[in-house]
């Protein structure tokens, strides 16, 4: 298959001051483009595709066998739930909460049950458990960075480790990633739903291994067989985008004007105000995006869909023709 020409891409990338773009294909590098490429190792915040690299750790974790099955309660890790007036609390699964399907009232962008009054609390862990549950366990997926602080804690409560050095030992050292910041909850959990740092290769180097199902070098890092479950589609969304979600993972697909139309699956991870780390499988293809001049009156870009997939349609059409 054809390389993507990128020059029409980086024209829009300059015209619209994003920070990075790293695309590799077929295993090699095809764009690097970095606004102020003398600070292109400075960690910059990935915001929620944190939760794909949580996503990352639980999952060798369960490989591990360090974290138990995905179908075991959650009650098992905060006891409490046993004695909550509401008895589906304490069936709730460690998949759920990949999944963000465990049923809690929770309204992520702002108001009582929320994202921003979660981290104005003493105690996260209490907060999120201590919301109503509006939707049975497992039926519906409501965004929700506190079920991510919960699997962050069952993370660290199984492995005996801080999250952070959980992720260096598993993750961040096989990747070569040496530099990030990471922020804390009150209890010094690492935040699993936001508030880590990462240059922009540390995002490239991250993807390659969803591409590569899970291998570094000639090394299985996570089983293939979770990173095909991982980033499946397995719950529908409407909001705040419409698409799937997988462990932590979105999933979408797009369509190729070409005779058959095709369509074309792929998987990410999405952090406010446009970070992104985009898979796409059957293209060989890891794109990465940082964006850190968003602004709040503007829809961010989506510059996977916007900018790069009518270059995908070119390549199709060059190949099909």
């Amino acid at each position: 298959m054809p390389f993507i020409d990128t020059a029409p891409l980086v024209n829009q990338l300059v015209e619209r001051e994003l920070y990075s773009c790293l695309i590799v294909q077929h295993g090699v590098q095809i764009l690097d483009y970095y606004r102020e490429p003398d600070q292109k190792e400075i960690p910059l915040k990935i915001n929620s595709c944190t939760k794909s690299i949580l996503s990352s750790l639980v999952s060798i974790a369960i490989d591990q066998g360090i974290m138990p099955a995905p179908d075991t309660a959650i009650s098992a890790f905060f006891p409490q739930l046993h004695t909550d007036p509401d008895p589906r609390k304490a069936q709730i699964t460690i998949e759920q909460l990949l999944t963000m399907s465990a049923g809690f009232n929770w309204t992520e962008f702002g108001g009582q049950h929320s994202f921003p009054t979660m981290r104005k609390t003493s105690n996260w862990i209490d907060f999120v458990l201590s919301q109503p549950l509006v939707h049975e366990p497992g039926t519906v997926m409501e965004y929700n960075s506190g079920c991510s602080q919960l699997l962050a804690t069952i993370l660290a409560q199984t492995s005996g480790q801080s999250v952070a050095s959980f992720a260096e030992q598993h993750l961040f050292t096989p990747l070569g990633i040496t530099q990030y910041v990471w922020e804390t909850d009150p209890q010094g959990v690492h935040t699993g739903g936001f508030g880590l740092q990462l240059p922009p290769s540390a995002m490239l180097q991250f993807g390659l291994l969803y591409l590569h199902e899970g291998k570094i070098g000639n090394q299985q890092h996570i089983q293939s067989s979770t990173v095909e479950h991982a980033t499946s589609p397995l719950i529908a969304v409407d909001s705040p985008q419409k698409a799937h979600y997988g462990w932590h993972w979105w999933h979408s697909s797009f369509t190729l004007d070409s005779q058959p139309k095709v369509d074309i699956p792929y998987y990410y991870a999405l952090g406010f105000g446009g970070q992104y780390i985009v898979v796409v499988p059957s293209y060989e293809l890891v794109v990465t995006v940082s964006a850190d001049r968003f602004k709040r009156k503007r829809t961010p870009l989506d510059v996977f869909r916007d900018f790069v997939v009518p270059l995908l349609e070119n390549v199709n059409n060059t190949t099909v023709n």
